[in-house]
């Protein structure tokens, strides 16, 4: 073959390689451009609204009913009390542990005043005030000194005044309330406290729960109801709270 011819091939053979490699460079830009990609804008959501639990703050509740019969009061009451069955009321009423938590207690007062003091209890209940229990003396066999170590906050019972034989006390009448009769005693003198247990709780600046001091949540709603604390008396009977101050 003749020499320019030769060299006329090998040149068209060099362009074709280079063709064919740049038609490859061209087609791997194409691919890798068609395969990755291309980032997206994921479409904002909408979270559910988170469902808090709303609790109730603890409401008062308060009953009033009639005495049905003398069984009731088998041990508190019995002919020839100053007051009749029909004149008393059964309080049912929710108060604060000292365990802080909420109880159902009971206490028997005179008619008249039930209501009232169903709104006394209310506003105790509010403040938190705590009482250790509420049950009816009877539960007690009507011992006011086993009450009163008890610590049992009561009202009726037909007894006679602490240390005057033959009177009536207000409690007889169902027109008084002892509150935490055990930390709030009974001072007739300094060495006579009702009860005795008492006198762990003679220092009024101490930090007990349900101690009740001069101008408290305790002595004001009793007060606004017209009822007199005993803590005031020359004996402060500190527990005692009395329509007629008795």
């Amino acid at each position: 073959m003749p020499r320019a011819a030769i060299v006329l091939a090998l040149a068209c053979l060099v362009a074709v390689s280079c063709a064919g490699n740049g038609d490859d460079r061209a087609r791997s830009r194409a691919t890798t451009a068609s395969t990755t990609a291309a980032p997206t804008t994921a479409a904002p959501t909408t979270a559910s609204p988170t469902t808090v639990a709303v609790t109730a703050p603890p409401t008062f509740d308060g009953g009033v009913e009639a005495i049905p019969d003398a069984a009731r009061l088998h041990a508190s009451w019995r002919p020839g009390c100053p007051v009749p069955l029909e004149d008393l009321r059964v309080l049912s009423l929710d108060h604060w542990g000292l365990d802080g938590a909420e109880h159902r207690g009971e206490l028997v007062v005179h008619a008249d005043h039930a209501d009232a003091i169903v709104g006394v209890f209310r506003r105790l209940f509010e403040a938190r005030f705590p009482i250790e229990r509420m049950e009816l003396v009877d539960a007690f066999g009507a011992d006011d000194d086993a009450v009163m170590v008890a610590n049992d906050t009561s009202a009726f019972n037909c007894r006679d005044v602490v240390g005057r034989p033959g009177v009536w006390s207000q409690h007889a009448y169902g027109l008084a309330v002892d509150v935490n009769p055990l930390v709030n005693p009974y001072v007739l003198s300094p060495e006579d406290v009702r009860p005795p247990e008492g006198v762990a709780y003679l220092d009024r600046t101490q930090d007990v729960a349900g101690l009740i001091r001069g101008g408290d949540v305790v002595v004001e709603a009793f007060a606004a109801i017209g009822w007199e604390w005993g803590g005031v008396w020359d004996m402060p009977d500190y527990q005692h709270f009395s329509a007629a101050g008795n």
